[in-house]
């Protein structure tokens, strides 16, 4: 673990890069304007994230250098995160048709699954199945959703920042009990590099992550639980687990949208964390509410699937039952108008 000493220098380059990105937003104007389906009502800069993606590039180059992470998950990694990166700033900047921002997505993802091998072979009900090219598409479509709802959950102040944290720190605890030291690297520096950016995200956000940040985020987080998921079969499951708040919200909110026939790519306010903000009339214990749930639900739970032997698709159901219930009665899904 030659990089230890690099955790400090990775979270200052988060920190003192977004003061600067947030320094050029506001001497360019570059502000995110509350309208009717914001959950802010300040205007307040935009692009900080871009400060994780450079920290966390710097980082993965470090692990490459020390030998920590092959060339294959290198340049699968960095390649297709970069390429989210741009996707996601040239949309904070203009405008991207939503086609060809999906087309850049699952060439991302596509390049990113060449390098690492694909979908690996996972441990269903006690049984490991091999999937193969059904395996394949099913890994481009989540790491496409991953990406896509990361943006969509990214929605109040430092709720993204606290669930990347949450899911990173896990991750490592989980390979740290189960001796997989040499997968510690990766989650450890990208939580690095989203520490820097909170402390300006945090509520009352200073700077938003926008589309560069979310966007890379949920592909680096995908890539990693497909890392770890060839490594070690029950890591998978562990992954969606830690991931469990977000992938519940936004998926249950895009059925139910899709359900009233609304056009599930247009911007809205109805996940549950926004009701529920809403409702508290604050981002602050919602994001709060999101460290809370990883930390004493769900984290325990992905311990017990990947060292107590507990069946990983039945610990994502029972880590995702709670999630379910939540998601109905803070209304996700629902129409904006609906009460709160």
């Amino acid at each position: 673990m030659n990089y230890v000493w690099c955790i400090p220098i990775v979270a200052g380059i988060s920190f003192f890069l977004t003061s600067r990105l947030r320094n050029y937003a506001l001497s360019r104007s570059l502000m995110d304007i509350p309208n009717a389906r914001s959950s802010h009502s300040t205007p307040t800069p935009r692009g900080g994230g871009v400060a994780i993606v450079v920290a966390f590039l710097f980082a993965s180059g470090l692990l490459f250098y020390f030998d920590e992470i092959p060339l294959a998950n290198f340049l699968g990694m960095t390649v297709a995160a970069t390429a989210i990166a741009v996707i996601g700033f040239m949309d904070d900047h203009g405008h991207i048709a939503a086609r060809w921002r999906l087309l850049g997505h699952f060439t991302a993802a596509v390049w990113l699954l060449g390098w690492m091998g694909g979908f690996p072979p996972i441990a269903l009900f006690g049984v490991h199945v091999d999937m193969g090219w059904a395996g394949h598409v099913l890994a481009a479509l989540y790491l496409v959703w991953l990406l896509n709802l990361y943006n969509f959950m990214d929605g109040i102040d430092g709720i993204a920042s606290v669930e990347a944290m949450c899911a990173c720190l896990g991750a490592c605890l989980l390979y740290w009990l189960a001796g997989l030291n040499n997968l510690i690297g990766g989650p450890l520096l990208l939580a690095a590099s989203v520490a820097g950016f909170l402390y300006w995200n945090f509520p009352p956000a200073k700077i938003f992550m926008g589309d560069a940040g979310s966007g890379f985020l949920g592909i680096v987080l995908g890539g990693l639980s497909l890392q770890g998921a060839w490594v070690s079969a029950p890591m998978l499951w562990a992954w969606l687990i830690l991931l469990g708040v977000f992938i519940v919200d936004a998926t249950f909110t895009l059925f139910r949208r899709l359900f009233r026939g609304e056009k599930v790519h247009e911007a809205h306010r109805s996940h549950a964390y926004q009701f529920a903000s809403r409702r508290f009339s604050r981002h602050l214990p919602v994001t709060i509410g999101v460290g809370m749930i990883n930390l004493f639900w769900l984290l325990p739970i992905a311990v017990c699937v990947t060292r107590f032997g507990l069946d990983g698709a039945s610990g994502v159901i029972l880590a995702y039952v709670p999630l379910i219930f939540l998601a109905i009665k803070f209304r996700a899904g629902n129409e904006e108008d609906s009460a709160v």
